[in-house]
């Protein structure tokens, strides 16, 4: 559940939660700035700023905020890991506590709205012992944070990458659970009656097409795709339409090197473009893993997108800045 619909049912529940965030890190720190974690009154928690002796250390500091009540709003810290907590990093992070109290259950509850229609950003200034928040228009991915001037800007909100998993095989299988956790919304797609399990992952939805490769002329643009399909006439099929759309970021095949060198083959003779049969990624998966185990190729598979992912996502927030400038 997202950041914000989650303290709004905290504050339904128990009626005030805590929020640490990292707003600044400076030399080596166990995560980014942006990082939060929620403390509840009844000693529960949900969130991470990365483990180890400062996260207990801030839940116990969120705890006592809780304890001091309404009075306490805002505080803001700055640790040095290895002189204070004596942690291998040996950085210095600026924390971030808020206080949230039933009376900010209307303006929690606008925020979660507005994370349920998709990513936002917020700018963020302390009034009044507060952090008031307000949404603006700027180039901040969700979970990140930027300090620009004495405002806090935080992006908010999921953006997840659509991710077309064809094929409901052993690896297929394995790889949605890969995918569980990540940043994705997988498509999966199975033509064969029965193919998937009863049960599966929030961030996938099953489709059984009648035309498989059809379904990515309305595939969002930045969208990736990975073929793994019963068939290799089916695989040939999609992989030729995804190579001609300018939509389809990322195009994977499951398959060794001579099954790669095959398709290169029948795609030239189709009349795709070499540039763009030079775009298809097969074998699959990060480099040097020899085990063909479903478990294996999957989790290979997944480090893979991710990085794919946050290298695609990089190369687009920084063309964004040069068009738009820093926002303010």
């Amino acid at each position: 559940m997202p950041l914000w619909a989650r303290l709004a049912q905290a504050l339904d529940r128990h009626g005030a939660a805590a929020m640490a965030t990292l707003v600044e890190t400076e030399g080596s720190s166990p995560r980014e700035a942006g990082a939060r974690i929620v403390a509840l009154p009844d000693g529960t928690f949900f969130g991470t700023i990365g483990g180890g002796t400062l996260e207990w250390q801030v839940l116990a500091q969120l705890q006592a905020l809780l304890a001091r009540g309404a009075a306490a709003r805002f505080e803001r810290r700055t640790v040095a890991l290895g002189p204070e907590l004596g942690q291998c990093c040996g950085g210095r992070v600026g924390i971030a506590y808020e206080r949230f109290a039933a009376a900010d259950r209307p303006e929690v509850g606008l925020l979660a709205e507005a994370e349920a229609r998709g990513a936002f950003v917020t700018s963020g200034l302390v009034e009044g012992a507060r952090l008031h928040r307000r949404m603006i228009e700027a180039t901040i991915r969700p979970g990140d944070l930027e300090r620009r001037g004495e405002a806090i800007l935080e992006g908010f909100g999921e953006d997840r990458r659509t991710l077309y998993l064809f094929g409901a095989g052993h690896v297929g299988r394995a790889l949605v659970l890969a995918l569980a956790p990540l940043p994705f919304r997988v498509v999966w797609v199975d033509p064969r009656p029965g193919a998937f399990p009863a049960a599966m992952p929030q961030n996938v939805t099953p489709v059984q097409p009648e035309n498989p490769a059809g379904l990515l002329a309305h595939a969002p643009a930045g969208s990736f795709v990975l073929v793994m399909t019963h068939s290799h006439p089916l695989d040939l099929e999609i992989i030729d339409a995804a190579l001609r759309l300018e939509t389809i970021a990322e195009t994977g095949l499951i398959g060794s090197a001579t099954k790669r060198a095959r398709f290169t083959s029948q795609l030239r003779q189709a009349g795709v473009a070499t540039e763009r049969i030079e775009r298809l990624i097969c074998p699959i998966g990060i480099p040097g893993i020899r085990s063909k185990d479903p478990a294996v190729i999957a989790a290979a598979t997944a480090a893979d997108m991710i990085r794919r992912d946050e290298a695609l996502s990089a190369r687009r927030s920084a063309g964004a800045e040069r068009r738009f400038g820093k926002a303010g």
